[in-house]
């Protein structure tokens, strides 16, 4: 049997720190209730915290006691009397478990986080047809997988979905101290190769590409110009303001952090890129409009829409280059442009937000704007020269 251990949580109330935790379902029979709560009585969030764990490491192993106890009653054939030693069965529901996961694990997400998580427990209660969560089984598990391929999902579609809906049961495991294996945990998934790799737009539909931007001049053309030359996300470019542009310096550049209505996907992300080629005229087209956001028919204060600039841009460039490329695929064409100057790969990654590598990656304070700039420059010749010898 595995124990779950229930993780150590302090709050403060009317000034005055209080422990609170819950008892593991295997002992509830042995208490008179679901859950300790206890002043600390300190005001010192330090003092709450050294206090709250010595608590609950004391609990730990007085809760280890009782479970060694009733293991070697059970060979000794021993009852207490008056007890039960069945552990209580949960009540707990796949709505309840999707809420306690959405109030804890929803600050500062966006809609898309929400929309993810309830779409993906209600493919789990259609297909089980029950939402009791201490009646699913390894067997439904396995059924669940089926059901999601028979929708006609891919292997990575249904890996996130399965992502989604463990840690939803794992935090409610946890929350709860139910002495419980999640069942979604190590489900085999077939790679059913359905996930093509994105193609790199070549350099000669690039050209025509960014031709077409500066006939049409507006601003789908823009962000599409934008994102061919830095290698931006979608949501990256979709989701910038124009301050976030910066022209009025000696390095043109764009400064990504992230906004309240677009967060960034991981922590190297936040970078400084240098504006060179296409991507330095829209910028230059952005600035003099004199708009708040750089893209406001995609983007506002209240959210940022890249999933319909996606669906827009990609419909136009399936007419111009072909349904084998699509928005993303500008992404690929960055990386490779940087491989074909030789660019260092830690400035690649630095350039484009990819994680770094290895633990000396994260030291000192990263590459300069100029040094950035040197090997910007050196893509962008490399693609004009192609251009005039095609």
């Amino acid at each position: 049997m595995v124990w779950v251990r229930s993780p150590v949580y302090f709050y403060k109330r009317k000034n005055t720190y209080y422990f609170s935790k819950a008892v593991p379902s295997d002992l509830q029979h042995r208490f008179n209730k679901r859950k300790i709560e206890v002043s600390l009585r300190t005001k010192s969030e330090a003092k709450a915290a050294k206090s709250a764990t010595a608590l609950s490491d004391r609990l730990e192993r007085h809760w280890d006691t009782l479970r060694m106890e009733m293991i070697y009653s059970r060979e000794l054939g021993l009852v207490v009397k008056g007890g039960n030693h069945e552990p209580r069965r949960s009540t707990l529901t796949l709505a309840e478990a999707l809420a306690l996961y959405q109030r804890l694990k929803g600050t500062n997400k966006t809609k898309l986080f929400f929309e993810a998580s309830d779409r993906s427990i209600r493919y789990l209660a259609d297909c089980l047809g029950h939402e009791q969560l201490d009646e699913i089984t390894s067997k439904d598990a396995g059924r669940f997988r089926d059901y999601l391929f028979d929708r006609g999902m891919s292997s990575s579609s249904i890996n996130r979905i399965f992502s989604t809906v463990r840690a939803v049961i794992n935090l409610s495991i946890k929350e709860h101290g139910l002495d419980w294996s999640n069942v979604f945990s190590g489900t085999y998934i077939p790679d059913d190769s359905r996930s093509a790799k994105r193609a790199p737009v070549p350099s000669d539909q690039l050209r025509i590409i960014q031709k077409e931007c500066f006939e049409l001049d507006d601003e789908a053309r823009w962000l599409v110009a934008m994102i061919s030359d830095t290698g931006m996300r979608l949501s990256e470019a979709t989701g910038l303001l124009s301050s976030d542009i910066k022209l009025d310096c000696d390095l043109p550049h764009i400064q990504l952090v992230p906004h309240p209505w677009r967060r960034l996907k991981t922590p190297s992300s936040i970078r400084q890129i240098p504006l060179v080629g296409a991507s330095f005229w829209a910028a230059q087209r952005i600035k003099a409009s004199g708009q708040k956001f750089a893209f406001p028919k995609y983007c506002s204060e209240q959210r940022c829409n890249s999933n319909s600039a996606s669906a827009a841009l990609n419909k136009w460039l399936k007419l111009q280059i072909g349904k084998k490329f699509v928005v993303h695929s500008f992404r690929h064409s960055f990386r490779d442009g940087l491989r074909s100057v030789n660019c260092p790969v830690e400035i690649i990654d630095s350039l484009g937000g990819w994680s770094l590598k290895g633990i000396g990656a994260n030291y000192g304070s990263g590459y300069s704007l100029d040094v950035k700039l040197k090997w910007m420059e050196q893509m962008s010749k490399s693609r004009l020269l192609k251009k005039q010898n095609a």
